[in-house]
């Protein structure tokens, strides 16, 4: 029996979750008392925005975790979208 995989998910998802609603905060405080556009954060919580480094720096900062949490939580999202995407038949292998 095939294992089962989670569906890919995005970091605005645990922004959103494990942050924002359990501390009580908006998107707009959010965003205002890190210096960004409140769209910024819009599109970070509903998965349409990535984030970069500048902006991890800023969440770090704020939350008290690492940038690299924020990036790692990126990257992750775009490993398994990337995966998703691609047909094993389209990668070839080395012979060897």
């Amino acid at each position: 029996m095939p294992a089962k995989t989670l569906a890919p998910f995005h970091p605005g998802e645990v922004l959103l979750e494990e942050f924002l609603e359990p501390m009580g905060i908006s998107q707009y405080r959010l965003a205002k008392d890190i210096g960004v556009a409140p769209g910024r954060i819009n599109q970070i919580v509903h998965g349409r925005r990535a984030i970069t480094a500048n902006t991890a720096l800023r969440l770090s900062h704020y939350f008290g975790t690492s940038a690299r949490f924020w990036l790692n939580l990126q990257t992750g999202y775009d490993l398994d979208m990337a995966r998703d995407l691609l047909l094993p038949a389209e990668m070839p292998r080395a012979a060897g």
